[in-house]
């Protein structure tokens, strides 16, 4: 049980939330908002949108980028260029956001959760190579918190088995592995640009390939299937990026590099601090991985820190810090699929353990080191 808070800690004076969006100034977006007036070209692959791709293409190192008015209509987009077999399964994490599985479902193919692994988080190989059966056609993997999957490990199960290898990398924009650009691996990657990430259009993502062969499939895929004002050649979507959001886009561009030395500094107090503390587990990156500096994340130990993860996570709220229990309940406990062979517990130990430990404490650069400083000292008052 937690002890009497000592009467000395003051709550925060405001909510504090776990992120908070990176906007451009008011008077930058009016230039921009300007133009966008004047040619009245206002979505439907602008001078903005393409001057995003363009630049997107270059910073994320990747061969083909389209844009896509937001991640989750990117994610149903890439499942469908990979061509798969109705009915077919796709191997994926349940520790992940409730897109994952559903733009799987709404592509009418089967997911099947396995394990994740006690680190890193991210799909366990040894547990994917089990989960594959004959009518599997895919793995979805996801870069939780910016931390890379075993990309060598999963590229070899899919050259052994012949499957196609989908990331989402939500949470892993500009991520490296030992210098290779995180678009690199895999079939497709999809980026969100939701205003939650450290980069963001608002709303938003993309898709990054290397193999060309995928641009006019997705050019299609979220423009209706049009080619021409006489021709639909695909069952499309209504995925496009609008130039306002590209707007956003390219100046966020300009500011997300000292966001992240603003988040280096927060992340420095909070490891600082935070390390010292019996109980708590920083979630580290792997050696030679570049951080994201997506989120901020602890792991509870309830038996050493002396209360559980989710009573800390209540105790904040009442010091008016807001964090977050990602990814908690597991998707594989969700209505639509718990009742599927692959979410039993049993099959998934390391998730179901991992889903009751994990916390993103508020991670952004406005947050402030006073204010970071001031959660740091509300923790160490609850475990006391």
């Amino acid at each position: 049980m937690i002890t009497k808070i000592r009467d000395n800690i003051q709550g925060l004076s405001h909510p504090v939330y776990v992120t908070s969006p990176l906007l451009p100034s008011l008077r930058e977006l009016a230039g921009y908002l300007k133009a966008i007036w004047k040619s009245k070209w206002v979505t439907n692959h602008g001078t903005f949108h393409g001057e995003l791709e363009t630049k997107l293409r270059i910073l994320l190192d990747a061969g083909g980028i389209s844009l896509f008015n937001n991640g989750a209509i990117a994610l149903l987009a890439a499942l469908r260029a990979l061509d798969l077999p109705v009915g077919s399964e796709v191997i994926t994490t349940p520790f992940t956001f409730p897109a994952t599985p559903h733009c799987i479902t709404w592509n009418r193919l089967k997911p099947v959760f396995c394990d994740i692994h006690p680190v890193s988080m991210t799909l366990d190989p040894e547990s994917i190579e089990k989960a594959i059966t004959p009518n599997t056609s895919a793995i979805l993997g996801v870069h939780v918190y910016g931390i890379p999957c075993d990309v060598v490990k999963i590229q070899q199960i899919a050259d052994r088995h012949n499957l196609k290898i989908l990331y989402d990398a939500a949470h892993a924009f500009t991520t490296e592995v030992s210098g290779k650009p995180i678009s690199h691996f895999g079939h497709i990657s999809m980026f969100s640009f939701h205003a939650t990430k450290l980069y963001n259009t608002i709303e938003g993502g993309c898709l990054a390939y290397s193999d060309p062969c995928y641009k006019n499939k997705i050019y299609y895929l979220r423009n209706f299937g049009i080619k021409n004002e006489d021709e639909v050649v695909d069952v499309g979507l209504n995925g496009k990026m609008n130039e306002i959001q590209a707007a956003i886009g390219l100046l966020n561009l300009n500011l997300f590099q000292k966001e992240k030395e603003k988040r280096l500094r927060i992340r420095s107090i909070y490891d600082a601090e935070l390390d010292q503390i019996e109980g708590i587990t920083i979630v580290k990156m792997p050696q030679g991985v570049t951080d994201s500096l997506q989120y901020y994340v602890i792991r509870i130990n309830e038996r050493l820190f002396g209360c559980s993860r989710n009573e800390l996570y209540d105790r904040l709220k009442q010091f008016n810090v807001y964090s977050r229990k990602y990814f908690y309940p597991l998707c594989s406990e969700y209505e639509p699929y718990k009742d599927l062979p692959s979410s039993r517990p049993e099959y998934l130990p390391n998730a179901n353990q991992i889903k009751n430990e994990v916390l993103c404490l508020p991670f952004y650069g406005d947050l402030g080191e006073k204010t970071a400083r001031q959660i740091v000292k509300i923790i160490k008052a609850i475990r006391n």
